[in-house]
């Protein structure tokens, strides 16, 4: 086989996967976390066995949209972030992202962190929620602690320390997002005032790091 003929392979196999992500996702949207591997194949009007072919399981399925779903958080994050503005205004926005991205797609975000657990109706077998949701939040919380480490200086063990803020910082979000988005017991913009005000005397007093883009 020659070179060209295997790039082409590659490149056709790559937007299949695509297209099954995106059938996925539409499945996810309307099911949450009841959404099974057998509707997911007939969205994508394959069978199963093919579905399987691809991702090896659901496990392997939830992992890809992860991925997907999680690449464009921290896209959106990081855009916040970069925001030519104050401070404040950018932990503020930050903290907005995170809240909208799972308000505007609950029923994925719950079926990312909410797994159905025990078997499907259609025959899948649920899955550890902890062993597949909880590396979501540790890249999150690695990728926030290499920004503020960029970012700000925060002395002699400052990568150490930037690590436990940037981790510190996803699990307030996350946690109190979950509760939020369960409850609703306040607007968002609240949530966000709140949580900012816990983070603010900290980050008020660091000052930007040399050479560093600022915070």
């Amino acid at each position: 086989m020659d070179t060209t003929q295997s790039t082409d392979q590659e490149r056709s196999a790559d937007r299949r996967r695509r297209e099954l992500l995106e059938a996925a996702d539409r499945v996810v949207l309307r099911d949450g976390p009841g959404a099974s591997m057998n509707a997911i194949a007939a969205e994508a009007g394959i069978t199963k066995p093919i579905l399987y072919r691809h991702f090896g399981d659901k496990g392997g399925l939830y992992a890809a949209l992860a991925q997907r779903h999680t690449d464009a958080l921290l896209d959106s994050l990081r855009a916040a972030l970069d925001a030519p503005a104050e401070r404040r205004e950018r932990v503020e926005a930050t903290l907005d992202t995170y809240l909208a991205a799972i308000e505007a797609r609950p029923q994925v975000y719950r079926f990312l962190m909410h797994p159905a657990e025990g078997g499907q109706p259609g025959g899948d077998q649920g899955f550890d929620v902890g062993k597949l949701s909880a590396p979501l939040l540790r890249r999150m919380g690695e990728e926030l602690g290499t920004v503020i480490e960029e970012r700000l200086d925060l002395g002699p063990d400052s990568r150490r320390l930037a690590r436990i803020w940037g981790h510190g910082i996803v699990g307030m979000m996350h946690a109190a997002g979950d509760w939020w988005l369960g409850e609703r017991p306040c607007t968002r913009a609240e949530l966000v005032r709140s949580m900012a005000d816990l983070l603010w005397g900290r980050l008020a007093a660091a000052g930007d790091k040399v050479g560093g883009p600022g915070f």
